[in-house]
């Protein structure tokens, strides 16, 4: 593991765009087509939605976010449409990717800390059962942490705040590995050591031996 600190005893990994693979430009679209809107309309929606911080922490349910999607975009598609096209960004989880964060166990502390909502974690739970046999994320962490199940989002500093405390970490003894920006900047803002993954390919050269 000769990429990483020789002091980092815990890695956080963010799911999607880390372990997941992730294209959101793939619901942009979708949404774009059911609301015949450009994508870039669509984008400007989304990014000033309070309400989907708030889905994200679990704040409002499915049917509050389905709804606030029609009324931002003007439509009257059904749950299944919203659905679809919101879990349009998920795509595939890579068994060597899977099986070289599993073998990392035996040498650190490994968690998951993921934004993410009751949706796409019903959507997402089937992807890993086909490429794992059946088995959940968790068997292959030490623990996994859901935004909309703690109330809580990245980059607001309590989530890591929270994650630490649980597993009483030493922040600069722990690598937060994210492919967003502002999440990076989070986490370092409470002392955790960081890396911001463009590729999630990447990590089979972060920790190559």
């Amino acid at each position: 593991m000769k990429s990483i600190p020789p002091n980092i005893s815990t890695i956080i990994f963010d799911l999607g765009g880390v372990i997941l693979n992730l294209d959101q430009q793939k619901s942009v679209q979708a949404f774009a087509r059911l609301a015949g809107l450009t994508e870039s309309e669509v984008v400007a929606l989304f990014t000033e939605a309070t309400w989907l911080k708030d889905f994200e922490k679990g704040l409002i349910g499915a049917a509050e976010f389905r709804q606030a999607v029609r009324q931002a975009l003007h439509i009257a598609a059904s749950d299944s449409q919203i659905d679809a096209a919101w879990n349009a960004m998920l795509l595939d989880l890579p068994l060597p990717r899977l099986q070289l964060l599993a073998a990392l166990r035996p040498h650190y502390t490994t968690l998951v800390l993921s934004n993410t909502n009751e949706i796409h974690l019903a959507a997402f739970e089937p992807i890993v059962a086909r490429t794992t046999g059946g088995r959940p994320l968790d068997a292959f962490f030490d623990a996994v942490y859901y935004s909309h199940l703690l109330g809580m989002r990245k980059p607001d500093v309590e989530i890591y705040e929270y994650v630490i405390s649980q597993h009483q970490l030493v922040a600069f003894d722990t690598l937060f590995i994210d492919d967003m920006a502002a999440n990076i900047a989070g986490a370092q803002k409470v002392g955790l050591q960081t890396y911001q993954l463009t590729n999630p390919d990447r990590l089979f050269n972060l920790f190559a031996e």
